[in-house]
């Protein structure tokens, strides 16, 4: 996140590592205030800041929507430059980025969650070796080593999707 003139911003796109904080705040002036999405494109060690509108807001020119960012890198910047593209972020989306509180919290109860669920796995293993310790082995036995054996594979699959 990014704060300019008590504007936030996101960075969308970094090209080639285009963006810059000093240079940006040094380039960057009023008139871009209105616009939502910033571009910045770099030609012979020189920053340039155009404004885009959203692609829903009427009345806006066409070529300064952001749908229109691409076509505005192929036809007005160098071939290949290096280039950034910024989204100015709104008060809701501020606050949301700037507690980290909750996202801990979160991230613990989650944690947690999988960590009783390993426990509880590992319980029910324990209780099954003993049991099939005590028993004779038969193929009834083989059959059910087999089906747990499967649905434990299974668990631990889904489990190791929950993670990634």
């Amino acid at each position: 996140m990014i704060n300019v003139n008590q504007h936030y911003f996101h960075i969308i796109e970094n090209h080639k590592d285009a963006f810059n904080q000093e240079m940006f705040e040094g380039r960057y002036s009023e008139i871009l205030d209105r616009y939502p999405y910033i571009v910045g494109d770099i030609g012979f060690e020189q920053l340039r800041l155009k404004g885009f509108f959203d692609d829903k807001k009427k009345g806006a020119d066409i070529s300064k929507r952001f749908s229109a960012i691409q076509d505005y890198l192929l036809e007005y910047c160098n071939f290949g430059c290096a280039y950034f593209v910024l989204k100015r972020l709104t008060e809701s989306e501020v606050v949301k980025l700037t507690q980290p509180e909750l996202i801990t919290d979160i991230e613990s109860n989650e944690h947690d969650d999988l960590t009783e669920v390993i426990v509880e796995e590992e319980i029910e293993d324990s209780v099954v070796d003993e049991v099939a310790d005590d028993s004779k082995p038969t193929a009834d036995n083989e059959i059910a080593d087999e089906s747990h054996h499967a649905l434990k594979e299974k668990n631990m699959k889904t489990f190791s999707n929950f993670i990634k």
